[in-house]
């Protein structure tokens, strides 16, 4: 079995680091370059950056920005935000980032997915699927930063993404995401089992007990968490010694 990976997610706006409760009431939480600084020392596994307005403002990935804080970045680093092209893909590798994550594109245009994993290789792209329980119980994917509904069954999608060439999901419940309450463990483990790439759960983590739900009954292969590291004393060091000790294989 892989090691299971603790995955901070970055959310900003221009260079302002901020977090929200269901991808809304947005807050300052403070700066972007010195939270890099941060997770440099506590050395983690991976760091996800997403910019939240790009898509929702119909302008491109800000190259400049993410070319600086890359160079501060120690550790593998994804970007996403308002990726449309595969010449967008290109200019964030090239200005140093491991992966792309593309939220709204692989809906409105699946085809770059494939594209991206064409030429880049699966290891590349990572396909976030964001969704919403609708009333009725049931989950519907939503784009542009949770604004705009589909009839899109979350599952569905993640296999569609699969074959497209993705090799990674990240799924993020919008209902749960801030609230500290714990994941979706229930279409965790729907996802994880209809896909053999690893899935990255997301939306919810409140404390240590959450994210080992998350793997164990969720079949995650990969946590990625904002709002505990940001509002708790909690750690993503800490966060890996207590799974280790219950059993889960991390890199400490």
């Amino acid at each position: 079995m892989s090691k299971v990976r603790i995955i901070p997610t970055l959310l900003y706006k221009e260079s302002t680091l901020v977090k929200g409760v269901s991808f809304d009431s947005w807050r300052r939480v403070g700066s972007l370059m010195q939270a890099i600084k941060v997770y440099n020392m506590r050395e983690v596994d991976e760091l996800v950056f997403l910019d939240i307005k790009a898509t929702e403002e119909g302008r491109k990935p800000d190259f400049r920005l993410v070319d600086d804080f890359a160079d501060e970045c120690f550790m593998p680093l994804s970007v996403g935000g308002g990726i449309r092209d595969i010449e967008d893909v290109r200019l964030l590798l090239e200005v140093g980032a491991d992966k792309v994550v593309v939220n709204t594109a692989a809906v409105e245009n699946p085809g770059i997915v494939k594209q991206i994993a064409n030429k880049f290789g699966s290891q590349c792209v990572v396909v976030s699927i964001d969704y919403k329980y609708k009333t009725g119980g049931e989950a519907k994917v939503v784009v542009q930063s949770g604004k705009k509904g589909t009839d899109i069954d979350p599952v569905e999608h993640a296999r569609s993404a699969e074959k497209l060439g993705a090799g990674e999901i990240m799924l993020t419940s919008v209902d749960l995401d801030g609230t500290m309450k714990g994941y979706d463990i229930q279409m965790t483990r729907k996802v994880s089992d209809a896909v053999s790439i690893p899935v990255i759960a997301s939306g919810g983590a409140g404390n240590y007990e959450h994210m080992e739900k998350a793997v164990k009954d969720g079949g995650a292969s990969a946590i990625a968490a904002a709002s505990i590291f940001h509002f708790t004393e909690q750690t993503p060091l800490e966060a890996k010694q207590y799974l280790r000790k219950k059993g889960i294989s991390v890199r400490v």
